[in-house]
């Protein structure tokens, strides 16, 4: 087999390299509910020694044969307990996101308080035209309505009654 290195071989050898070397300086422990987590700053001062799996540079906190007791009783590297020391406590909480989840929801109650004004407002303009027209029907008065010809006709009393029960279906439904 001929092991020529080409171009494509000696990029892939670099990413491996590279990946390698980014691999090699992770952190790894044990939270709280036992899942492993990985990362590339050290863990809070709230983890145990016993629980870090694996720190930057290779070296673990416990010799690879190393009892559990052992590993809890292994001395910490002066310069990974000043990292740890000056580490933030993390409560959990992405203060920037429930702000931007509290600014949403905020919006959107906005949103929806801005469509119940204008239904409500629809409401209110169908009663006083349903009530309008309500009173204009009772009211004895000719009325005519143009039909498809485009010709003029005027309403009989059956026309009058059924436009006067759907006038006031519709102040029953919208005038509450």
């Amino acid at each position: 087999m001929d092991m020529k290195i080409t171009p494509k071989r000696f990029v892939l050898a670099l990413a491996g390299w590279f990946f390698a070397l980014s691999a090699a300086a992770q952190w790894q422990w044990l939270d709280k509910d036992g899942r492993k987590v990985f990362s590339d700053r050290p863990p809070t001062s709230d983890i145990k020694d016993k629980d870090i799996l694996k720190q930057p540079g290779g070296r673990g906190r416990a010799s690879p044969g190393a009892t559990p007791v052992e590993a809890a009783e292994a001395p910490v590297p002066a310069a990974a307990s000043a990292t740890k020391a000056n580490a933030p406590k993390l409560s959990g909480k992405d203060t920037g996101l429930e702000a931007k989840k509290k600014k949403l929801e905020e919006e959107e109650a906005a949103k929806k308080k801005t469509e119940e004004e204008k239904v409500a407002q629809a409401k209110a303009d169908n009663c006083a035209l349903a009530k309008k027209g309500l009173a204009t029907v009772q009211s004895g008065i000719r009325i005519s309505t143009i039909n498809a010809k485009g010709e003029r006709e005027f309403m009989d009393d059956n026309a009058r009654a059924a436009e006067s029960k759907r006038l006031q279906s519709i102040v029953d439904s919208d005038c509450k």
